[in-house]
């Protein structure tokens, strides 16, 4: 679509667009209305299929028969079994080159959703969605798909397009506070790396549910380093601030059993306080700021026990982080807050010492 056509409502990125609240809803019923789709498939978790696909079945045209395919729900499933039982879906249900998947849930169904769409024969068409706050800000705009490998976050998977991208904040209201939480974290990563006065902003936040408000803002930072980078060779590599560490930390915690699993937000406020500390020894990151980052996101998010024996096990992991390359581990860190750099080495004994600045 146009930019020009586009109102405050939506955001245009280098192939799509990203709707919001009413002009969502209006351009799912103009596009199915105007697209001769042959078959036309829901893709939910047993969550969303529960809580969100009533208010969307609101949305499509009377006219539109679709059909319903249901994976369960979490991060643990997000794996190729999951996505050979969706391919076995469309396959069972008569789809074709012509269908579209309509990917309605958090980041685990549009993950898993576009890249099932990206791959099924070849690839069709795709509408993303996303149903929880870490969605909306985060996979609505770039284009990554993909599962995990075991308890290795995201190691398979492409970069593709949809057709379009809904949010609407009438899905948060399904969401408890924890997951919240959980998209708020991406959010204030949006301000470290980009947008000072926005950290700022957000800081001052009571509640990680105030920031709904701030949706739309997050939405435009992320489109503005992607559609500089959409293939993540240089600058788009700053969106994975906290993610380096973060990651790691997220998959150890999924795959060892005495551990309670992270959400994918807890895990990246972990990782951004530890590559703050870094980002002091190595990028002249005042101290003072890292500290103020550490303070932030403590008062919303309690800090988590890593035992130091955990420790090694993790930092092993970083050598599957997908900015890696030649063997070395690439760190996207902070100049100051507002401001990052990236392809940053980190020698070892910072990695072990910045556990413990977490820990104080």
């Amino acid at each position: 679509m146009p930019r020009k056509q586009l109102s405050m409502n939506a955001i245009q990125t280098d192939s799509h667009a990203v709707f919001f609240e009413d002009a969502a809803i209006e351009a799912l019923r103009d596009h199915i209305s105007n697209t001769s789709y042959s078959r036309i498939f829901v893709l939910t978790d047993h969550n969303t299929a529960q809580h969100c696909l009533p208010e969307l079945i609101r949305w499509i045209p009377e006219a539109a028969s679709w059909t319903c395919l249901e994976i369960k729900a979490g991060e643990a499933h997000k794996h190729i079994g999951s996505c050979m039982e969706v391919w076995e879906g469309l396959s069972a249900s008569g789809a074709d080159r012509h269908s579209l998947l309509v990917n309605l849930g958090g980041g685990v169904v549009t993950d898993l959703g576009g890249f099932v769409a990206s791959t099924y024969q070849r690839g069709i068409r795709f509408i993303n969605i996303p149903t929880s706050l870490l969605a909306m800000v985060d996979a609505s705009v770039g284009g990554k798909t993909g599962v995990d490998l075991g308890p290795l976050k995201n190691q398979v998977g492409v970069i593709n397009q949809p057709e379009m991208v809904l949010i609407c904040k009438v899905f948060l209201k399904t969401l408890d506070p924890r997951e919240l939480r959980s998209g708020f974290a991406e959010m204030l990563k949006h301000g470290l790396i980009r947008d000072a006065d926005y950290w700022r902003q957000l800081a001052a936040l009571e509640t990680p549910a105030d920031a709904v408000a701030h949706i739309r803002h997050s939405v435009a930072l992320k489109n503005e380093v992607v559609q500089q980078d959409p293939t993540e060779k240089n600058l788009r590599k700053i969106l994975n601030f906290g993610h380096t560490l973060g990651h790691a930390i997220e998959s150890h915690f999924l795959g060892h059993p005495d551990l309670e699993t992270l959400l994918h937000g807890e895990a990246i406020v972990i990782g951004m306080i530890l590559e703050a500390f870094l980002a002091t020894r190595l990028c002249d990151l005042p101290e003072h700021q890292a500290n103020e980052i550490r303070d932030v996101l403590l008062s919303h998010y309690p800090r988590v026990d890593i035992p130091r024996e955990h420790r090694p096990e993790i930092i092993r992991l970083l050598i599957h982080d997908k900015k890696n390359t030649h063997g070395k581990v690439l760190f996207t860190l902070l100049e100051q807050i507002g401001k990052a750099t990236y392809n940053r080495e980190v020698p070892a004994d910072l990695l072990k010492a910045s556990f413990d600045y977490y820990a104080e």
